[in-house]
């Protein structure tokens, strides 16, 4: 069984894409960016933007019952390779040992610095069926 999941229904994506697909125990989450409702893209510092994707990250994880401990993979997309000892040092900081397997690529766009897509395996206790 396929489940489509949105933290806020009320507030879906301005592109066409599903926040979350869910598929049995797994979870697939798109690239999240420093979005905030009803303000789209909030640009600032690297740090600044690597927070807010990842607690973008976090409330779709929450909705599906899941957190970042159950990340099991990491693509992030990063405007600048300047920006990857940085990158490192955060992501160390958000995400705990054992890490999750990760990619890190370069990007193109010019209105965001970072943006994080993952994969999850739902805990024990969290219904997949549901």
């Amino acid at each position: 069984m396929i489940e489509y999941i949105e933290p806020d229904p009320a507030n879906p994506p301005p592109v066409p894409l599903s926040s979350a697909v869910r598929v049995g125990r797994l979870l697939f989450v798109s690239g999240q960016a420093s979005t905030e409702p009803d303000k789209g893209i909030v640009a600032d510092t690297f740090d600044g933007e690597f927070h807010r994707t990842i607690r973008n990250l976090e409330e779709i994880l929450a909705a599906a019952g899941a957190t970042l401990r159950d990340v099991v993979q990491v693509r992030a997309f990063l405007r600048d390779e300047a920006s990857r000892e940085r990158y490192n040092e955060l992501y160390a900081q958000a995400f705990q040992p054992p890490y999750p397997a990760r990619t890190t690529v370069g990007n193109h766009f010019s209105f965001i610095q970072v943006e994080i897509d993952c994969i999850a395996v739902l805990p024990d206790g969290v219904d997949p069926t549901v």
